[in-house]
């Protein structure tokens, strides 16, 4: 009789073969085992610069009119001034914030926006204004990216440009001087919300400015408010906000604003 060492070779060798035979024998992996060609993206024509509108955009402003546009308070044509290609932000009394008339979802926004080369003031009281990535009220409700004058003007550094307001610091500060165009290219993913209202998944934020990345998908804790602790509340789809900020300082400009939705 053999000893149960003697049985154990034996065993480990069978088991040892089987493997190398099964090796030998299962085929080997090619490249095209892992090529996908479904679903195929859709052909779009990009812009003639990286800040013209592609093929499937949607244009909130050409330069001409407001006609995408409604106030905020009343949903009333939008008030703010048009001239020479510009938006100019509207303080007087009465008219307040502009929303546009489409209600969005997940979206990428291309906006530019310029302080007066005149500007007065200083922190938030020099060139403030904003925009909403979802408006969820006629007021400052919903989610905030905040538009300041921010090239040698100190203020707390989660209201300055770029920031998201009062939650979000932007890394890095590349505002340009008062009279220059500057730009925002964001990525918004809106919340969603359960059947019951409770919170399904929050909002990120991504925003390049001037080029450069300020949010790096940045989540939101909810509203961003000036005063009290972040909530969500549900919504379904929401317009893109234009703050009128009540500060003294001179208006500022806007200009070529589109859209693209996500889904």
């Amino acid at each position: 009789m053999r000893s149960l060492f003697s049985q154990s070779l034996a065993v480990a060798a069978l088991v040892s073969a089987a493997a190398l035979l099964s090796a030998q024998q299962a085929p080997k992996p090619k490249p095209e085992d892992t090529d996908v060609f479904e679903p195929v993206p859709p052909i779009i024509t990009p812009g003639a610069t990286n800040t013209d509108p592609p093929s499937d955009a949607i244009v909130l402003f050409d330069g001409k009119n407001l006609d995408q546009w409604v106030s905020a308070q009343d949903h009333t044509p939008a008030q703010w001034f048009v001239a020479d290609g510009i938006i100019t932000v509207n303080k007087a009394q009465g008219v307040g914030n502009i929303e546009t008339k489409r209600r969005f979802h997940d979206y990428q926004l291309h906006i530019e926006w310029k302080i007066p080369t005149d500007i007065t003031g200083s922190g938030q009281a020099r060139g403030n204004s904003g925009v909403f990535l979802a408006s969820t009220g006629p007021n400052d409700d919903g989610y905030e990216l905040q538009v300041l004058d921010s090239y040698n003007n100190t203020t707390y550094v989660n209201g300055q440009a770029g920031a998201i307001y009062k939650q979000g610091i932007p890394l890095a500060n590349p505002a340009r001087k008062p009279g220059e165009w500057e730009s925002y290219d964001v990525v918004w993913t809106a919340p969603t919300f359960n059947a019951d209202g409770s919170l399904k998944t929050p909002a990120y934020a991504t925003v390049f400015f001037n080029g450069v990345l300020v949010q790096n998908h940045f989540e939101l804790k909810g509203q961003t408010l000036n005063v009290g602790t972040p909530f969500y509340k549900a919504f379904d789809g929401a317009p893109i906000k234009l703050q009128a900020h009540g500060d003294k300082s001179e208006p500022i400009s806007y200009r070529n604003i589109w859209v693209r939705e996500l889904k």
